[in-house]
Protein backbone atom coordinates (compact mmCIF):
# COMPACT_ATOMS: atom_id res chain seq x y z
CA UNK A 1 0.00 0.00 0.00
CA UNK A 2 1.37 3.26 -1.02
CA UNK A 3 1.42 5.95 2.23
CA UNK A 4 1.76 8.56 -0.16
CA UNK A 5 -1.41 8.05 -2.02
CA UNK A 6 -3.14 7.46 1.18
CA UNK A 7 -2.06 10.82 2.67
CA UNK A 8 -2.87 12.35 -0.42
CA UNK A 9 -6.22 10.83 -0.32
CA UNK A 10 -7.16 12.40 2.79
CA UNK A 11 -7.09 16.18 1.34
CA UNK A 12 -9.65 14.68 -1.11
CA UNK A 13 -11.99 12.82 1.24
CA UNK A 14 -11.68 15.72 3.89
CA UNK A 15 -12.34 18.50 1.20
CA UNK A 16 -14.70 16.60 -1.31
CA UNK A 17 -16.56 14.41 1.33
CA UNK A 18 -16.96 17.56 4.02
CA UNK A 19 -18.36 20.24 1.34
CA UNK A 20 -20.52 17.26 -1.11
CA UNK A 21 -21.66 14.51 1.11
CA UNK A 22 -20.68 13.45 4.81
CA UNK A 23 -22.97 14.46 7.21
CA UNK A 24 -24.21 14.88 10.77
CA UNK A 25 -22.06 13.72 14.09
CA UNK A 26 -21.67 10.87 15.98
CA UNK A 27 -20.73 10.27 19.48
CA UNK A 28 -17.31 8.88 19.32
CA UNK A 29 -14.54 9.87 20.86
CA UNK A 30 -11.10 11.96 19.75
CA UNK A 31 -9.11 8.82 18.59
CA UNK A 32 -12.03 5.95 18.30
CA UNK A 33 -12.23 4.09 15.33
CA UNK A 34 -15.27 2.90 15.09
CA UNK A 35 -16.93 -0.42 16.62
CA UNK A 36 -14.34 -2.42 13.68
CA UNK A 37 -12.68 -5.32 15.68
CA UNK A 38 -9.44 -5.88 14.02
CA UNK A 39 -9.02 -9.12 15.54
CA UNK A 40 -12.22 -10.10 14.07
CA UNK A 41 -12.12 -8.47 10.74
CA UNK A 42 -8.72 -10.55 10.59
CA UNK A 43 -10.44 -13.85 10.70
CA UNK A 44 -12.78 -12.89 8.61
CA UNK A 45 -10.65 -11.74 5.70
CA UNK A 46 -8.29 -15.35 6.49
CA UNK A 47 -11.37 -17.38 6.38
CA UNK A 48 -11.54 -19.72 2.68
CA UNK A 49 -14.83 -18.27 1.99
CA UNK A 50 -17.27 -16.06 3.20
CA UNK A 51 -20.33 -17.46 5.20
CA UNK A 52 -22.34 -16.31 2.68
CA UNK A 53 -20.92 -17.63 -0.48
CA UNK A 54 -20.56 -14.01 -1.73
CA UNK A 55 -16.90 -13.38 -4.33
CA UNK A 56 -14.34 -11.84 -2.43
CA UNK A 57 -14.89 -8.83 -4.74
CA UNK A 58 -15.06 -5.65 -3.30
CA UNK A 59 -16.22 -3.07 -5.59
CA UNK A 60 -15.19 1.12 -5.25
CA UNK A 61 -17.42 3.51 -5.98
CA UNK A 62 -15.74 7.11 -5.28
CA UNK A 63 -17.31 10.46 -5.89
CA UNK A 64 -14.78 10.80 -9.11
CA UNK A 65 -11.12 9.93 -10.23
CA UNK A 66 -10.67 13.40 -11.58
CA UNK A 67 -9.58 14.37 -7.99
CA UNK A 68 -6.16 13.30 -7.88
CA UNK A 69 -6.20 12.36 -4.55
CA UNK A 70 -9.59 10.23 -5.01
CA UNK A 71 -7.57 8.16 -7.44
CA UNK A 72 -4.77 7.71 -4.79
CA UNK A 73 -7.34 6.84 -2.25
CA UNK A 74 -8.60 3.80 -4.90
CA UNK A 75 -4.99 3.09 -5.30
CA UNK A 76 -4.57 2.48 -1.68
CA UNK A 77 -7.97 0.32 -1.70
CA UNK A 78 -6.55 -1.50 -4.64
CA UNK A 79 -3.23 -2.41 -2.65
CA UNK A 80 -4.57 -3.42 0.77
CA UNK A 81 -7.77 -4.88 -0.42
CA UNK A 82 -5.01 -6.92 -2.89
CA UNK A 83 -3.07 -7.83 0.06
CA UNK A 84 -5.94 -9.48 1.80
CA UNK A 85 -6.76 -11.59 -1.43
CA UNK A 86 -9.48 -9.54 -2.60
CA UNK A 87 -10.28 -8.12 -6.20
CA UNK A 88 -11.41 -4.85 -6.39
CA UNK A 89 -13.74 -3.23 -9.03
CA UNK A 90 -12.99 0.67 -9.01
CA UNK A 91 -15.77 2.84 -10.81
CA UNK A 92 -15.79 6.65 -11.81
CA UNK A 93 -18.95 7.99 -11.65
CA UNK A 94 -17.28 11.67 -12.41
CA UNK A 95 -19.39 13.47 -9.76
CA UNK A 96 -22.70 12.69 -11.81
CA UNK A 97 -24.81 10.89 -9.30
CA UNK A 98 -27.36 9.55 -11.95
CA UNK A 99 -23.97 7.76 -13.19
CA UNK A 100 -23.04 6.77 -10.22
CA UNK A 101 -26.41 4.87 -9.58
CA UNK A 102 -26.46 3.51 -12.62
CA UNK A 103 -23.06 1.89 -12.41
CA UNK A 104 -22.94 0.76 -8.86
CA UNK A 105 -26.92 -0.90 -9.77
CA UNK A 106 -25.09 -2.69 -13.13
CA UNK A 107 -22.45 -4.38 -10.96
CA UNK A 108 -24.87 -5.30 -8.51
CA UNK A 109 -27.41 -6.52 -10.80
CA UNK A 110 -24.17 -8.70 -12.59
CA UNK A 111 -23.60 -10.77 -9.50
CA UNK A 112 -19.85 -9.94 -9.57
CA UNK A 113 -20.34 -7.46 -6.43
CA UNK A 114 -19.09 -9.29 -2.76
CA UNK A 115 -19.27 -5.92 -1.22
CA UNK A 116 -19.56 -2.25 -1.58
CA UNK A 117 -17.73 0.46 -0.95
CA UNK A 118 -19.95 3.89 -2.15
CA UNK A 119 -18.56 7.37 -1.42
CA UNK A 120 -21.76 8.98 -2.23
CA UNK A 121 -22.30 11.84 -4.22
CA UNK A 122 -25.93 12.52 -3.66
CA UNK A 123 -26.95 10.30 -0.82
CA UNK A 124 -30.93 10.69 -1.23
CA UNK A 125 -29.67 9.45 -4.95
CA UNK A 126 -28.61 5.78 -3.08
CA UNK A 127 -31.52 4.93 -1.21
CA UNK A 128 -32.94 2.39 -3.85
CA UNK A 129 -29.41 1.08 -4.27
CA UNK A 130 -28.59 0.04 -0.90
CA UNK A 131 -32.21 -1.30 -0.93
CA UNK A 132 -31.02 -3.73 -3.84
CA UNK A 133 -28.00 -4.53 -1.47
CA UNK A 134 -30.02 -5.59 1.30
CA UNK A 135 -32.08 -7.56 -0.73
CA UNK A 136 -29.18 -9.35 -2.61
CA UNK A 137 -27.54 -9.61 0.80
CA UNK A 138 -24.36 -7.72 -0.50
CA UNK A 139 -22.91 -5.40 2.47
CA UNK A 140 -22.04 -1.70 2.24
CA UNK A 141 -20.13 0.75 3.71
CA UNK A 142 -21.32 4.31 2.87
CA UNK A 143 -20.71 7.61 3.94
CA UNK A 144 -23.01 9.85 6.46
CA UNK A 145 -25.38 8.72 8.79
CA UNK A 146 -28.90 6.21 8.12
CA UNK A 147 -31.36 9.50 8.09
CA UNK A 148 -29.27 11.02 4.98
CA UNK A 149 -30.39 7.80 2.90
CA UNK A 150 -34.30 7.81 4.70
CA UNK A 151 -33.23 5.30 7.14
CA UNK A 152 -34.15 4.88 11.16
CA UNK A 153 -31.27 3.89 12.79
CA UNK A 154 -28.52 1.22 12.36
CA UNK A 155 -29.54 -1.32 9.01
CA UNK A 156 -28.94 -5.16 8.28
CA UNK A 157 -25.85 -5.28 6.02
CA UNK A 158 -25.02 -1.20 6.08
CA UNK A 159 -22.64 0.58 7.61
CA UNK A 160 -22.09 4.07 8.01
CA UNK A 161 -19.19 6.19 8.00
CA UNK A 162 -19.01 9.61 9.34
CA UNK A 163 -17.06 12.47 10.63
CA UNK A 164 -17.31 13.12 14.35
CA UNK A 165 -17.81 17.13 13.59
CA UNK A 166 -17.99 17.89 17.52
CA UNK A 167 -15.53 16.18 18.63
CA UNK A 168 -13.44 17.57 16.22
CA UNK A 169 -15.10 21.65 17.05
CA UNK A 170 -13.90 20.34 20.83
CA UNK A 171 -10.63 19.75 19.87
CA UNK A 172 -9.75 22.29 17.84
CA UNK A 173 -10.94 25.10 20.46
CA UNK A 174 -8.98 22.86 23.25
CA UNK A 175 -6.14 23.35 20.73
CA UNK A 176 -6.13 26.65 20.15
CA UNK A 177 -6.78 27.98 23.70
CA UNK A 178 -3.68 25.68 24.82
CA UNK A 179 -1.68 27.96 22.41
CA UNK A 180 -2.99 30.90 23.74
CA UNK A 181 -1.96 29.90 27.61
CA UNK A 182 1.12 28.91 26.50
CA UNK A 183 2.78 31.88 24.03
CA UNK A 184 -0.30 34.67 25.15
CA UNK A 185 -0.22 33.91 29.14
CA UNK A 186 -3.99 33.46 28.37
CA UNK A 187 -5.17 36.60 26.79
CA UNK A 188 -5.64 36.93 22.77
CA UNK A 189 -7.59 38.58 20.20
CA UNK A 190 -9.03 35.51 18.09
CA UNK A 191 -10.47 35.48 14.77
CA UNK A 192 -11.90 32.06 13.13
CA UNK A 193 -12.51 30.65 10.05
CA UNK A 194 -15.93 29.08 9.39
CA UNK A 195 -16.89 26.63 7.19
CA UNK A 196 -19.68 28.00 4.69
CA UNK A 197 -23.36 27.59 5.15
CA UNK A 198 -25.06 24.29 4.92
CA UNK A 199 -21.43 22.14 4.80
CA UNK A 200 -21.82 19.07 6.71
CA UNK A 201 -21.46 19.64 10.79
CA UNK A 202 -20.95 23.30 10.42
CA UNK A 203 -22.94 24.08 13.24
CA UNK A 204 -21.67 21.15 15.74
CA UNK A 205 -18.17 22.17 14.69
CA UNK A 206 -18.59 26.02 15.46
CA UNK A 207 -20.25 25.53 18.66
CA UNK A 208 -18.09 22.83 20.14
CA UNK A 209 -15.17 24.71 18.87
CA UNK A 210 -16.50 28.11 20.81
CA UNK A 211 -17.05 25.85 23.99
CA UNK A 212 -14.06 24.72 23.98
CA UNK A 213 -11.92 27.28 23.73
CA UNK A 214 -14.24 29.43 26.55
CA UNK A 215 -13.44 26.84 28.76
CA UNK A 216 -9.40 27.02 27.85
CA UNK A 217 -8.75 30.31 27.72
CA UNK A 218 -11.57 32.16 29.12
CA UNK A 219 -9.51 35.22 28.79
CA UNK A 220 -9.36 35.06 24.78
CA UNK A 221 -12.13 37.04 22.27
CA UNK A 222 -13.56 35.97 18.83
CA UNK A 223 -13.93 39.18 17.66
CA UNK A 224 -14.63 38.42 13.93
CA UNK A 225 -15.39 34.88 11.49
CA UNK A 226 -15.02 35.08 8.08
CA UNK A 227 -16.13 32.21 5.45
CA UNK A 228 -13.35 30.47 3.99
CA UNK A 229 -14.20 29.15 0.02
CA UNK A 230 -10.45 28.72 -0.60
CA UNK A 231 -7.08 29.65 0.12
CA UNK A 232 -6.49 32.53 -2.09
CA UNK A 233 -10.09 34.09 -0.20
CA UNK A 234 -9.16 33.69 2.94
CA UNK A 235 -6.23 35.18 2.56
CA UNK A 236 -7.51 38.13 1.21
CA UNK A 237 -10.40 38.41 3.89
CA UNK A 238 -7.68 37.76 6.44
CA UNK A 239 -5.67 40.65 5.01
CA UNK A 240 -9.11 43.42 5.15
CA UNK A 241 -9.66 41.85 8.83
CA UNK A 242 -6.20 42.91 9.62
CA UNK A 243 -6.76 46.16 8.48
CA UNK A 244 -9.99 46.91 10.73
CA UNK A 245 -8.49 44.78 13.98
CA UNK A 246 -4.20 45.22 13.62
CA UNK A 247 -4.24 43.31 16.82
CA UNK A 248 -5.48 40.03 16.22
CA UNK A 249 -2.90 37.46 17.26
CA UNK A 250 -4.56 34.04 16.94
CA UNK A 251 -6.45 32.55 13.96
CA UNK A 252 -8.55 28.88 14.02
CA UNK A 253 -9.89 27.61 10.70
CA UNK A 254 -12.25 24.71 10.04
CA UNK A 255 -9.89 23.44 7.29
CA UNK A 256 -6.52 23.59 5.63
CA UNK A 257 -6.95 26.45 3.08
CA UNK A 258 -8.58 28.69 5.56
CA UNK A 259 -5.47 27.75 7.98
CA UNK A 260 -3.16 28.49 5.39
CA UNK A 261 -4.80 31.31 3.20
CA UNK A 262 -4.49 33.26 7.00
CA UNK A 263 -0.73 32.57 6.96
CA UNK A 264 -0.15 34.08 3.57
CA UNK A 265 -2.09 36.95 5.28
CA UNK A 266 -0.43 37.56 7.81
CA UNK A 267 2.91 37.04 5.88
CA UNK A 268 2.20 39.92 3.61
CA UNK A 269 1.12 42.44 5.67
CA UNK A 270 4.44 41.25 8.33
CA UNK A 271 2.65 40.49 11.10
CA UNK A 272 3.33 37.45 13.56
CA UNK A 273 0.83 34.95 14.18
CA UNK A 274 2.03 33.28 17.13
CA UNK A 275 -1.41 30.90 17.21
CA UNK A 276 -2.55 29.07 14.37
CA UNK A 277 -4.41 25.81 14.52
CA UNK A 278 -7.06 24.23 12.04
CA UNK A 279 -9.13 20.93 11.76
CA UNK A 280 -7.96 18.59 8.71
CA UNK A 281 -4.44 18.13 8.72
CA UNK A 282 -3.48 17.65 4.97
CA UNK A 283 0.65 16.96 3.99
CA UNK A 284 1.00 21.06 3.84
CA UNK A 285 -0.31 21.47 7.48
CA UNK A 286 1.50 19.04 9.08
CA UNK A 287 4.79 20.23 7.91
CA UNK A 288 3.75 23.06 8.99
CA UNK A 289 3.43 21.65 12.64
CA UNK A 290 6.51 20.37 12.46
CA UNK A 291 8.58 23.39 11.44
CA UNK A 292 6.70 25.33 14.33
CA UNK A 293 4.26 27.56 11.90
CA UNK A 294 0.93 26.38 13.32
CA UNK A 295 1.05 25.70 16.40
CA UNK A 296 -1.09 22.23 16.09
CA UNK A 297 -3.50 20.39 13.61
CA UNK A 298 -6.82 18.03 14.61
CA UNK A 299 -6.04 15.31 11.90
CA UNK A 300 -8.36 13.32 10.08
CA UNK A 301 -6.68 9.78 10.35
CA UNK A 302 -8.19 8.71 6.67
CA UNK A 303 -4.83 6.00 6.17
CA UNK A 304 -6.58 4.18 8.99
CA UNK A 305 -10.50 5.21 8.14
CA UNK A 306 -9.59 3.12 4.75
CA UNK A 307 -7.98 0.33 6.78
CA UNK A 308 -11.27 -0.13 9.22
CA UNK A 309 -13.61 0.35 6.29
CA UNK A 310 -12.21 -2.60 4.44
CA UNK A 311 -12.11 -4.68 7.63
CA UNK A 312 -15.38 -4.04 8.11
CA UNK A 313 -16.76 -5.12 4.77
CA UNK A 314 -14.78 -8.14 5.17
CA UNK A 315 -16.44 -8.99 8.53
CA UNK A 316 -19.60 -7.83 7.01
CA UNK A 317 -19.49 -10.57 3.99
CA UNK A 318 -19.72 -13.31 6.53
CA UNK A 319 -23.28 -12.20 7.54
CA UNK A 320 -24.72 -10.07 5.38
CA UNK A 321 -27.87 -10.03 7.64
CA UNK A 322 -26.51 -8.52 10.84
CA UNK A 323 -26.47 -4.66 11.58
CA UNK A 324 -23.82 -3.01 9.97
CA UNK A 325 -21.51 -1.01 12.67
CA UNK A 326 -21.35 3.40 12.55
CA UNK A 327 -17.87 3.85 12.53
CA UNK A 328 -16.46 7.23 12.59
CA UNK A 329 -13.15 8.51 10.78
CA UNK A 330 -10.17 9.16 14.12
CA UNK A 331 -8.93 11.69 14.57
CA UNK A 332 -5.39 13.01 16.78
CA UNK A 333 -4.47 16.22 17.65
CA UNK A 334 -0.97 17.04 16.52
CA UNK A 335 1.49 19.17 17.80
CA UNK A 336 4.57 20.12 16.85
CA UNK A 337 6.73 16.76 18.20
CA UNK A 338 4.04 14.71 18.72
Amino acid sequence: MNRRSLKRSALAVGAATTLVVMTACSSSTNEGTGDASPSASDTAMESEAPASDLPKTLVFSPIGLQIPAMKGLSEGVQGYGGSQGWEIIVQDPNMEPTEQVQQVTEVLESGRAGALWIIAIAPSSMTDVLHTAQEKGVPVLINGVPADYGFDGAQAGISFDTIDYEAGGTALGEQTGMCINEKLDGKATVIYGESAAGTAGKKESDEAFLMALEATAPDAEVVQNWTISDRAASQTDVGTILQGNPDVNVVAAANDEGALGAIGAFKAAGKDLPCVVNFGGNDEVLGLVEDGTMYATVALQFEDDMVQSFNTLAEMQMDPTAEGPLLTVPIKSITAGS
